[in-house]
């Protein structure tokens, strides 16, 4: 997936609009990844995503996206990112991310989550953790002064301190009227490297990580990407605004937001570590 505008400073008013689909859409993961549980397909999740977005007055963005023929991407287990929902049933242990993106009046929104389908193996539970505070850990480098290379620094010099690695060969991105708009977000990189962050940057923050090898390829079906080792990954993303107070969370879900996450970062300190 890559598509491109030029790249300019959102304004104020603007990200407030993409802080309303923002909600929506973290609503939208939130009831997905409830749903997850042993005897349910990944159609029956893109089927639900696909009727929540369309009931919010929403358009599912991923749908028809260069060619891509479900409003939500499923990846399960060694599948890394962008798995296409189908006849595939989720089995107890499995670890399920969920990609959603949608449009609203013009305005996009990006996230995603993973959950483990039951009880959860200490991996699993622990390449969950692990992934989930590299994003804050990237979203709180996400202020201006700093550049984009040390969103990428943070996220992964705290995966490679656990353990596990990020995967190189897809990256997070700016957004706005468009999915992908400049720049690139990598979750790796050098401090003091990439774009200056300013107030009004708006990027899409998604560390993908293996639990063995970064090697990745893609299947026939031109879509799936998966680990080359056959080992699990994760994913975790949110749409996080650079504002002067601090990263804005756009994407929150719920239980994040009872959290009180997005305070806790806009005030500059340490996330809870709470998994999600």
């Amino acid at each position: 997936m890559s598509r491109a505008e030029t790249f300019r400073l959102k304004r104020s008013e603007e990200i407030a609009k993409m802080h309303e689909a923002g909600r929506i859409l973290g609503r939208c993961l939130e009831e997905l990844a409830a749903m997850v549980r042993p005897g349910i397909s990944t159609d029956d999740l893109d089927r639900a995503a696909d009727t929540f977005i369309r009931q919010a007055g929403c358009i599912p963005g991923f749908l028809g996206y260069y060619d891509y023929p479900k409003s939500l991407c499923v990846s399960v287990n060694d599948e890394v990112v962008h798995g296409i929902p189908g006849s595939r049933v989720i089995r107890d242990g499995d670890l399920v991310s969920l990609d959603c993106g949608l449009i609203l009046d013009g305005w996009w929104a990006d996230s995603g989550c993973s959950v483990a389908c039951g009880p959860a193996t200490d991996e699993v539970q622990r390449l969950l953790d692990v992934t989930y505070q590299g994003l804050w850990r990237g979203i709180e480098a996400a202020r201006p002064g700093n550049h984009i290379g040390d969103i990428g620094h943070a996220v992964q010099t705290y995966v490679e301190a656990q353990g596990f690695t990020v995967v190189r060969n897809y990256v997070g991105h700016g957004i706005g009227r468009n999915m992908h708009e400049p720049p690139q977000v990598p979750n790796y990189g050098q401090p003091g490297t990439g774009n200056l962050l300013k107030a009004g940057y708006v990027l899409a923050i998604e560390p993908m990580v293996n639990a063995g090898a970064p090697d990745v390829h893609v299947l026939d079906d031109g879509w799936t990407v998966v680990t080359d080792d056959g080992r699990l990954a994760c994913y975790f993303e949110h749409t996080v605004a650079v504002t002067d107070e601090g990263p804005r969370v756009l994407t929150l879900r719920p239980s994040e937001l009872a959290e009180g996450r997005n305070a806790t970062v806009v005030a500059g300190g340490e996330p809870p570590r709470t998994a999600a």
